[in-house]
């Protein structure tokens, strides 16, 4: 009997689980549509040596083929060199009930867990071929384990695949790609983050755009990728060889996780890449817009997303495949943890409201597969719901801290009326986390991220300069909370570099000093830029892509950063797992203390001052009175524009210990960051300059 023929005994098939089952009476497939009328299996058999495939299509009978709303076959086969799809046919009428079915459109399986391979740029077909593939998962994970890595000792890096290394000046063998990301993990090492936080890798089109660069007239592409068509099918287009493109990532995985590096997705649940009715249907709008997708009264698309649709979230059958496909990333892909991308849509019913106890969220925190998963909201929308410390009272979510940044920013760019904002983001902010009885530890504390400027245009721009999006400079957020230093652009004077790198140092100490979980964007630790673009979601070029010749441009800036990172890891202070307790107050931390565990100060110890005219903040943290071989801090911060600040540090805590001036950013490398044993020592008789913008910290002895 031919292949041809062995492939098309079929049967009945089974309705669970969702998508393709590999069973050893042959492969079963299942998918979910309410609202069709007729449903075809496609599949395209591909011969050896052949130039096209052998087409089959197996029509579902309504009453032999479905189970309640779930459509199913079995095929006796166990052939696996073939790619499948799904016609369905129904009304056609969305302004009626919003059902918008195409019999001529070839969808994809929303359970697929492979694509059609295809390279970076290259056309996607979807809608007009069979896409979904069935795969072997059977890598070699060589016993890996997550490495359940505490949020106390964690530092997130944010990384895109492409853009980490595909500029010529990263040296690596397979840029822009998994493999690619490998040959970096020695520099990952070495500079001492212990998570990656890799921007969208589920497979989506780069093409999909309509913007052209103003001056080449080139289409721009979707660099960035939040414009999912699968929630399962890693994007073939960063492989290396986009055959193998689920080996190349797990490849990946296990290599980062054998560097003590833990790997979360950034994931797009609240919108897809089909956009409004007028967008390419792939897959979901096919097979059953309604339910899919949040309609009007009108049954147009609700858009909380800013991105033409927004996903029926807390839909039974949607919030299964939410959670199906988290599942598969962590059991299978072997994911440590995920961002979860305008996370408050999942707070939203169907009508578009606001939830109180929204089912998707609690079905995410209390999945028993995903217990020891990290969960971090983006606990905002783009129709206005600011959730940043609301999103959740369960512990298990933490938050990208919007107002950690912003608050920050404020206080580094001159403001006034902000010395009492900062010094709660340092101490872990309380306000937002402690009433609902969660801890500084599910604050995702940031300054920047893929959206926005970098850091080191943070200091050099007021504006955005946009242009080369090709929407008139008229995209990306106008509020930047940002200061040139004195001369808009990259070209400046000496003195305005010096205020620059200064202004770098102390947004990093602030960073990586305050309690929380710092989040770092990839390639700020030496001073990228984006020649000030704040939306370069459209710029696959070197606007986006590291370039990694600055390491040496910049290279004391870098050791800076390293310094920084390896006292944060070295001293639990700067690691709480509770917010500081008031004095006298006693709790695991301060057993035994006989001082509060941080005190707050302006210029003279003991002298508070949180009047909106204060633009000078010191503290001193404290170890536990019981560990010996602990450290003391003292961090001054100043930031005025014009004025030097001059601090008296309070006596060192401990009997016979003194102060060493570890940190000082207006210094010049390497003496802006020394080891305690090559510190000089600092008189609390001697008052300490701390220019504009500035940051010094003293380290007590052991």
């Amino acid at each position: 009997m031919s292949t041809e023929k062995r492939i098309d005994i079929r049967k009945r098939g089974y309705p669970l689980p969702g998508g393709v089952s590999r069973l050893q009476e042959g492969i079963n497939f299942a998918i979910f549509s309410r609202h069709a009328t007729r449903i075809t299996l496609v599949i395209d058999h591909w011969i050896k040596d052949a130039v096209l495939p052998i087409r089959h299509e197996f029509e579902l009978d309504p009453i032999e083929n479905r189970t309640g709303d779930m459509w199913h076959i079995l095929l006796t086969t166990h052939q696996q060199n073939f790619s499948y799809g799904y016609r369905l046919d129904g009304p056609s009428d969305p302004s009626g009930k919003g059902l918008v079915y195409d019999y001529d459109k070839i969808l994809i399986d929303p359970y697929s867990c492979a694509l059609q391979p295809r390279k970076w740029g290259e056309v996607a077909q979807y809608g007009a071929r069979p896409l979904s593939r069935i795969v072997a998962q059977d890598f070699d994970w060589q016993k890996d384990r997550p490495l359940r890595t505490p949020l106390s000792e964690t530092i997130i890096y944010e990384l895109h695949i492409r853009g980490f290394t595909n500029d010529a000046s990263s040296g690596v063998a397979a840029p822009g790609t998994y493999l690619g990301v490998i040959e970096k993990i020695p520099y990952l090492r070495s500079l001492g983050i212990t998570a990656v936080e890799l921007m969208p890798v589920t497979e989506f089109d780069e093409n999909d755009t309509v913007f052209h660069d103003p001056d080449s007239g080139r289409r721009l592409k979707n660099f960035w990728g939040y414009n999912p068509v699968s929630f399962f099918a890693v994007n073939s287009g960063y492989a290396h060889d986009s055959e193998q493109a689920i080996n190349e990532f797990k490849t990946m995985v296990l290599a980062l996780h054998q560097a003590g590096i833990e790997v979360y997705l950034d994931m797009v649940y609240n919108h897809t890449g089909e956009g409004g009715y007028a967008g390419n249907t792939s897959s979901f709008r096919g097979i059953d817009n309604p339910i899919y997708y949040l309609l009007d009264k009108d049954n147009n698309y609700l858009n909380f997303s800013g991105c033409g649709n927004t996903i029926n979230c807390n839909h039974p059958v949607v919030r299964h495949l939410i959670r199906d496909s988290l599942r598969y990333w962590v059991t299978e892909m072997h994911i440590d943890g995920f961002r979860f991308d305008l996370a408050s849509i999942f707070g939203r019913d169907q009508q578009g409201n606001v939830l109180l106890n929204p089912p998707m969220i609690e079905a995410i925190g209390e999945d028993p597969v995903l217990r020891d998963t990290k969960m971090i909201a983006e606990a905002w929308d783009a129709a206005g719901l600011y959730q940043v410390g609301s999103f959740s009272t369960d512990p298990r979510w933490a938050e990208w801290n919007g107002r950690f940044r912003d608050d920050v920013r404020t206080f580094m760019i001159g403001s006034k009326n902000t010395v009492s904002q900062l010094a709660t983001r340092i101490a872990g902010s309380s306000d937002l986390y402690q009433s609902s009885g969660r801890g500084p530890l599910c604050s995702i504390n940031f300054l920047t991220s893929h959206d926005g400027f970098t850091l080191y245009d943070l200091v050099s721009f007021n504006q955005k300069h946009n242009r080369a999006n090709g929407e008139d400079n008229r995209d990306g957020d106008n509020h930047n909370i940002s200061w040139n230093s004195g001369t808009e652009g990259l070209e400046c004077s000496a003195g305005i570099q010096r205020l620059r790198l200064r202004r770098l140092k102390t947004f990093t100490i602030l960073l990586l000093f305050s309690q929380g979980v710092p989040m770092i964007c990839a390639g700020d630790e030496f001073g990228r830029t984006q020649n000030g673009n704040n939306n370069a979601w459209c710029q696959d070029n070197q606007t986006s892509w590291l370039n990694w010749s600055l390491l040496e441009t910049n290279r004391g800036f870098h050791r800076f950063f390293k310094v920084c990172i390896a006292l944060r890891k070295k001293h639990a202070l700067f690691r709480r797992k509770d917010f500081f307790q008031p004095e006298g107050a006693q709790n695991a931390n301060t057993k035994g203390n006989k001082h509060p565990e941080i005190a707050w100060q302006y210029l003279i110890p003991g002298s508070q001052n949180w009047s909106a005219d204060c633009q000078g903040l010191a503290f001193l943290l404290r170890a536990s009175d019981c560990d010996k071989e602990s450290s003391d801090f003292f961090v001054m911060l100043n930031g005025n524009k014009d004025q030097t600040l001059y601090f008296m540090a309070p006596e060192p805590q401990k009997k016979g210990r003194a102060w060493y001036r570890i940190i000082d950013t207006a210094a010049v490398s390497p003496d802006d960051a020394c080891p305690l044993e090559a510190a000089p020592p600092q008189s609390t008789r001697n008052r300490i300059g701390v220019p504009p913008f500035g940051c010094v910290v003293l380290q007590s002895d052991y």
